[in-house]
Order: structure tokens, then C-alpha cells, then sequence
């Protein structure tokens, strides 16, 4: 039963507390009237009496099974719930048998130097992706010692890797969003898996970025169905938490319908103020902000609400439960990796981006142990007058004078005329601005950039930032070497505006609405389209995942086969399955809707060559 009880303490109080570092509130407690636009926090609805709150809860029903193992994952508070839960269980007179897993792992020093290979030197900015398992940390037979004792009225095994133990013991899962585990980190307040080691934010995220969260994720895709109860611990002092037949069938519920991620927000060195002047839930404390997770999943979660409390869950679970439903035509080439993004680039009164490139396939898996590389798109959603692009070189470009003047530049602070190498393009609301793999890029000052990419997004090579340092004041990292590695010099002159910025062209219409065809370039695995509505239109999902959001107007209803009506504001991402089967979108504002969907192609060559042999 929901526990009707306030929390000890509610989720938006709790964000000074010295367990997190971020400018961004803690997700609330309780879900507050939405606003009539842009929702920071978009959650759905499971019906009443599925969301259990709070430790007490909780402790009824781990007192009610005897025998538990609570396993989780990295950056749990740990010692936080277990003192909370042995403080219930103590005024109850209740005798506990408790095991650590963290007992069982083995020294630092080992898993330091078994996780080394991964992690690249200190100081670097990327590692290669883990092929280790979460077993390889620990001991065996250590683990194998945490057997119910008799004598006990309870018998708990606690810690991440708790589900190693014993199959057949009720298993609870705590976890949590990957922003609030990253605020938990600059904080200082947990570690990397394995280690007691406070290291530099950078450092601990370069980490859990090619070991942590590799070796977890396919951790949790085997107990995808063995787990009783999932837990959302980002509060720190209180807890929501759900049983899985109940979380299972939301989730299956919304990926036949349609979805929001829930996004989060970055402030970085040319970030803007777009964001913060349109979405007034964002804090505007900040200096600046250049980054909106929109949708890249390995970082999102997906919020649930019942009776007004939120739980949120990791967007991994979404896919081990119901990728085939996600994806559809696609979910055996991509299987539990989610392959299309969606972020906002800021910079309106703010900076240009890096001038940068992005690796070629056979570099990104060789170096990195990625599948897919960061083919990438600039959609203009907004920009000012004097708004550009940076795109491909000029005419007759010296790849080695080029490569001169940045290392110039980085030993002598000496700025570059970058227009000497680097196409500049006006940018108009609406562009498609095209920037497959290898293609020199950057986003110019006074854009609100829609990036739909490939999902990786953390492998960009800088190779001229404008002589400026970091929000830490610290110059960021030049990868002028990578990125020589990887450019592609062909893309210059004519060949750009021809190959590089989108054509639209109109594809289908009827009484009311139009569909355009923005074609990416033949490297893309995936494809763009723009709807414009004046009314409603319908059409089939013919089995593909659909990622779309509304870049004009004021909002729309989305309607599927379920026939369950959803509104979505301006600038809000959405994704309607493949299973969804079909799908109506209404024009719900003034003026006219233009809707962006971009979708995989439905054949495409690098299909051929994926392979997620180990990996998530």
C-alpha cells in the first residue's frame, strides 16, 4: 500500500545537501501541476497505488520475505539505507544477519589494475569500452560464504553484485538517474565501482563511462527477471520504490503508445541563455546553458506517477524489457542500444562550439570498442541574424599548413583565422546542416542547435577552442592528433553546400498538411523528415521507432492506435515506437505545427556490420 506519510524530507530541499554538486534541483517528491509549455519533468501516469514511499514501506515488505538480497547500482548511499532500514528493524526487536558484497570484492589494487586497460592514462579524455563482467570483481567464495545463518529473523545480503549470491532469494534493485549519479560524483560523495578513491570528476566519469556502467548495465540484463522490487534512491534521505509486475507493464504500456525521456541540463564554456529564457523551471542562477540531454538515453531516465508521487527509472530498463517493441524493425540489429539522439546545443549570447570532428567507424571501434559512430545533424531550431555554421573546408585547403597553424595556436595561445580553412554558413530557423563522421564542424554563436545523431556523444575531437578555458578555468582538451587521424579533407569547396546542407523536398500532401523529406547524407544510418499541420494527420509506423519533436508552434496531441491522446509543448522530444502501429498528430495552437521526425533508414550498409557480441 502507499504510504501516505510526508518524507522525512522532501526532494527539492534535499538538493544543497553535500551529496551532490549541481545548479539543477532534485527531481520532486511529488509531481506539481504541470506547466502549459516546455515540462522538465515529464511523467507517466500508472494508476493509483503503485508507488510505495519511504524506508518504512519498504522494511514491511523485506520483513514480510525473510530473506533478501538488495543489489544495485554504482553510487547508491549505501550506508545511508542500510542504516535506515536497521534502524526500523531495530525498534521492532528484529534480529538481522547482514552481508556486504563490498566485503567480497577484491583489493583495490587488483580491480585497479584489471580495469587499466579501459581507462586509458590519467589525464586523457576517452578509454576503450570493458569487456569484464561484474563477477570478475569479486571473490567467489566470499560470495558464496553469505548464506542465511539460523538464529535471525531476517537474512539480508546488501551491496552491489547482492544478486550473485543466491538465484532463488526475493531481490530488490536500487538505482537512480546517470545526471544524479554524475552530481554525486562531482561531490565527492561516492566512488567508482570497486574503488574508495575520491578521484577528479573526469577522471571518476571517464571511468564509469567505459567500465562502471558497461559491466552494470549487462549486469542488469540478467536479473531483468528475477528482480521483486525496483527502487528510485535519488533522493538520498527517502526512497519511491515499485513492484516489478507494476514498473514491467508501465513500461510495456508506454512503449506502445509514446514517450518522454525525462531531460536534464549542462552550463559549459560557450553556452547560451535559450534555454533559461524558454523553459522557466530551469535555474536561472546559472551562468549559462549549453547542453540539454533531450534524449541521449544512455544518460536519460524515464519518469512514473502514481497518487502524485514520481519514481524514476534508468532508460536501459525500457530497452531489456521491450526492445523489440522500441525498435521494432530494427531491435534485432540494435538490440538493447537505443541508436538515434536529440540534444540542444545553446549558444544564443553565448560562444561558438569547438572546431571539431567526430571519429570514422573502423576508428571509433578500434580505439574506443564502440559499434556505431557519431554521424551527427545541426537543426536550426532558433537563431539570430548573424548566426552561422561552421561546415567542411575551403577550397584548396592545406591539410599541413592547416594542422600548423592549430599547433601554433595551442603552444603560443595565438588565435587562427579559421575562415583561412573552415567554411562559415549563414544559419536560417529550420536548416539541416549535415555532418557525417570525419567532417570538420562547428556550431557559430546566437543558435539553439536540435543535434540528431547517432547516440554515442561523448567522442569529439577538438581541435581549436578559441584560445578560451573551461567554466573551471582549466583550457579543455585539444585532440589535434585524433582528429588528423579522421578528417576527411575531401569535404571542401563546392562539395559542401552540395553533400552538407539539406535539400528539403516535399514528399507527401493532403488536405492540410505537408511531409518534407530533409535528406541526410548516404553515411546516416538514420533519415529526417519535417511534418507541417495545419489540422491532423495520420499515418502508419510501418515498424520503425519514431524521435520527433514539435520545432514550430505552441503544441500538439499525439493519438495512437491505443487511441490514447498525449500533448506535447515546443521544443519538447518524444518518441512514438515501432509498436504503436500508427499515430495521429493534431495541431492543438495557433498557426501552423512543423513537426521533425527523424527514424533508421530502413536498409542501410553499416547494418551488415554491427555486432553487440558483450555488449549493451
Amino acid at each position: 500500500m502507499l504510504n501516505k506519510t510526508k518524507p522525512a524530507i522532501s526532494g527539492v530541499k534535499e538538493s544543497n545537501y553535500n551529496w551532490r554538486s549541481s545548479g539543477q534541483q532534485l527531481l520532486p517528491l511529488q509531481q506539481t501541476a504541470a506547466p502549459e509549455a516546455y515540462n522538465i519533468y515529464p511523467a507517466h501516469a500508472l494508476g493509483s497505488g503503485k508507488i510505495n514511499v519511504g524506508y518504512e514501506t519498504l522494511a514491511a515488505w523485506i520483513i514480510a520475505q525473510q530473506q533478501v538480497l538488495i543489489d544495485g547500482y554504482t553510487g547508491v548511499l549505501w550506508n545511508e539505507i542500510q542504516h535506515a532500514l536497521a534502524e526500523i528493524f531495530s525498534r521492532q526487536s528484529l534480529k538481522v544477519k547482514w552481508h556486504f558484497t563490498a566485503d567480497a570484492l577484491k583489493g583495490e589494487d587488483i580491480i585497479a589494475q584489471m580495469v587499466s586497460p579501459f581507462v586509458g592514462a590519467a589525464g586523457t579524455v576517452w578509454g576503450t569500452r570493458s569487456s569484464l563482467q561484474l563477477s570478475d570483481f569479486f571473490y567467489e567464495e566470499k560470495l558464496a560464504a553469505m548464506q542465511a545463518a539460523g538464529g535471525y529473523d531476517l537474512h539480508i545480503v546488501m551491496g552491489t553484485g547482492a544478486g550473485l549470491v543466491q538465484a532463488d532469494i526475493p531481490l530488490i534493485y536500487l538505482d537512480m538517474p546517470k545526471n544524479e549519479l554524475q552530481y554525486r560524483m562531482r561531490a565527492g560523495a561516492v566512488t567508482n565501482l570497486g574503488s574508495s578513491r575520491k578521484d577528479t570528476a573526469t577522471e571518476m566519469y571517464k571511468r564509469a563511462y567505459f567500465v562502471d556502467w558497461v559491466v552494470l548495465n549487462n549486469y542488469k540484463q540478467s536479473l531483468v527477471n528475477r528482480i521483486n522490487i525496483f527502487a528510485d534512491t535519488q533522493w538520498g534521505r527517502t526512497l519511491t520504490w515499485i513492484k516489478a509486475k507494476d514498473l514491467q507493464l508501465g513500461i510495456e504500456q508506454i512503449c506502445r503508445d509514446t514517450f518522454r525521456v525525462r531531460p536534464w541540463f549542462e552550463p559549459g564554456a560557450w553556452g547560451g541563455q535559450w534555454m533559461k529564457e524558454h523553459i522557466p523551471q530551469l535555474p536561472q542562477e546559472e551562468v549559462n546553458l549549453a547542453w540539454s540531454f533531450e534524449m541521449i538515453v544512455p544518460e536519460n531516465g524515464v519518469l512514473f506517477e502514481s497518487d502524485t508521487y514520481l519514481f524514476e527509472i534508468p532508460f536501459e530498463w525500457l530497452m531489456f524489457l521491450q526492445h523489440n517493441a522500441v525498435l521494432g524493425k530494427h531491435a534485432a540489429i540494435f538490440q538493447y542500444e537505443f541508436p538515434i539522439r536529440f540534444d540542444f546545443l545553446d549558444t544564443f549570447d553565448g560562444g561558438n562550439l569547438s572546431i571539431q570532428c567526430h571519429p570514422a567507424l573502423p576508428y571509433i571501434r578500434e580505439q574506443f570498442g564502440e559499434t556505431i559512430t557519431q554521424d551527427e545533424t545541426y537543426y536550426i531550431l532558433d537563431c539570430k541574424e548573424d548566426a552561422s555554421v561552421y561546415l567542411g573546408f575551403t577550397e584548396n585547403i592545406d591539410p599541413l599548413q592547416f594542422r600548423a597553424a592549430l599547433e601554433s595556436s595551442q603552444s603560443e595561445n595565438r588565435p587562427v583565422q579559421i575562415t583561412d580553412y573552415v567554411q562559415q554558413h549563414k544559419a536560417n530557423k529550420h536548416d539541416l546542416f549535415l555532418i557525417p563522421n570525419c567532417t570538420v564542424h562547428s556550431a557559430g554563436a546566437n543558435n539553439l542547435v536540435l543535434e540528431i545523431s547517432a547516440t554515442p556523444y561523448i567522442f569529439t575531437f577538438k581541435m581549436y577552442d578559441w584560445l578560451r578555458p573551461g567554466l573551471d578555468g582549466k583550457p579543455r582538451p585539444i585532440n589535434i592528433d585524433h582528429a588528423f587521424k579522421n578528417l576527411d579533407f575531401s569535404r571542401q569547396g563546392a562539395v559542401v553546400k552540395k553533400e552538407l546542407i539539406s535539400a528539403p523536398v516535399l514528399k507527401e500532401e493532403g488536405a492540410g498538411w505537408q511531409l518534407w523529406h530533409l535528406p541526410t547524407h548516404e553515411q546516416h544510418f538514420y533519415d529526417v523528415h519535417r511534418l507541417e499541420i495545419d489540422d491532423a494527420v495520420t499515418f502508419d509506423t510501418d515498424g520503425l521507432c519514431l524521435v520527433m519533436m514539435l520545432v514550430e508552434g505552441s503544441v500538439i496531441a499525439v493519438r495512437t492506435a491505443k487511441g490514447k491522446e498525449t500533448m506535447y509543448h515546443y521544443a519538447e522530444t518524444f518518441v512514438i515506437p515501432a509498436a504503436a502501429e500508427s499515430y495521429t498528430l493534431i495541431n492543438k495552437g495557433p498557426g501552423k505545427a512543423k513537426v521533425i521526425k527523424a527514424f533508421i533508414k530502413p536498409t542501410h550498409p553499416v547494418f551488415s556490420t554491427i555486432s553487440y557480441e558483450n555488449k549493451i
